[in-house]
């Protein structure tokens, strides 16, 4: 079964909150990191939020998120206060990745709500706009929905689907290459030619308009679809394919005196494992009848855990596209303009 496939397994399955998975952080993942942007311990402040049911923390699935930044010199922490003037004093960068209301927590299925409150949204606007940088991370449904007012905020439009690139295959990985969607930009070019990107894997996802005067780093080409999902208040799911030429799964934009970088994928910037699953689980098809399956996907005693993120074979410049968004939002030597 390929990384692709497995993946998009997992995340119809958790989404139903029946399926159970040891989907963990690999805590080996070490890349290489020969020039470290800062000092050890002295560079920029990054908070990972982690104040609104997050799906990826600090010292969860995004750990190795973390740790890579540390080794580049950053300070890391984890966020877990409800976001303010006085809660952002002092960050540089604000890290939120798959934000959930707290309706949502347990239940993906159900219609989605804002994971910010108005004055939260009105906080960090405010401070990007004074000179912070956002980095914000949407995956798959239910988190657009649950972001979808904060980075209106910002101008950004997402979509509350499965995002499907017209390049993809269903039995390779998904990547953006130069020649499918993976735009030469600053972000792709980093601060040297030892730090250019010219493949990315990400992992399902979603798709966002950007605004005007945003730098496209992933876009979505001809035939590129999403399947976006509308409920309605008897919790009635209404399926509807979406056109999203032109449409990005990665993106930064200047705002004020700050930056924001938004990405639709989640797993591209983590470092993974699926040791195992065994699943019970009942849907309904579109056009047929209830059905039941069992499916049993075996760990590392069977077959060997499979890797997903940074530490995939597919996305062994995943790590360095993380780094050149981070440079670029501390505005690093070389990364300024």
């Amino acid at each position: 079964m390929s990384t692709r496939i497995l993946f998009t397994v997992i995340v119809l399955l958790t989404s139903t909150g029946i399926v159970s998975a040891q989907q963990e952080a690999d805590l080996k993942y070490k890349p290489p990191l020969p020039r470290p942007a800062y000092e050890s311990g002295k560079g920029p402040r990054v908070a990972i939020d982690e104040a609104h049911h997050n799906f990826h923390t600090a010292e969860g699935r995004y750990k190795p998120f973390a740790e890579l930044l540390r080794r580049d010199g950053y300070r890391v922490d984890g966020l877990r206060q409800k976001f303010s003037s006085e809660s952002l004093k002092g960050l540089n960068v604000l890290v939120i990745s798959n934000a959930l209301h707290e309706s949502n927590a347990e239940n993906w299925s159900s219609p989605s709500s804002s994971a910010f409150t108005k004055e939260e949204i009105a906080a960090v606007h405010s401070w990007v706009v004074k000179g912070g940088s956002l980095f914000l991370i949407v995956d798959h449904p239910p988190f657009p929905a649950a972001a979808r007012d904060l980075a209106k905020a910002f101008g950004v439009e997402f979509s509350n689907g499965h995002a499907q690139a017209g390049h993809w295959k269903g039995n390779t990985p998904d990547t953006f290459e130069r020649e499918t969607g993976l735009k030469d930009c600053i972000i792709t070019r980093g601060r040297s030619d030892d730090e250019k990107v010219t493949k990315v894997a990400t992992y399902a996802g979603s798709a966002f308009k950007p605004p005007k005067g945003a730098i496209p780093v992933m876009e979505f080409g001809p035939k590129s679809e999403c399947q976006e999902r509308k409920i309605d208040e008897k919790g009635k799911v209404e399926v509807q394919t979406v056109p999203i030429e032109g449409w990005c799964q990665g993106a930064v934009i200047k705002v004020g005196k700050g930056r924001v970088a938004v990405f639709g994928e989640a797993a591209m910037f983590s470092a993974q494992q699926i040791q195992g699953v065994e699943v019970m689980w009942r849907f309904d098809l579109p056009l047929g009848k209830g059905m039941m399956f069992r499916m049993v996907l075996f760990g590392p005693n069977r077959s060997g855990a499979e890797r997903f993120g940074m530490n995939a074979p597919e996305g062994k410049q995943n790590h360095q596209l993380l780094l050149n968004v981070m440079h670029w939002l501390t505005r690093a030597k070389g990364m300024e303009d």
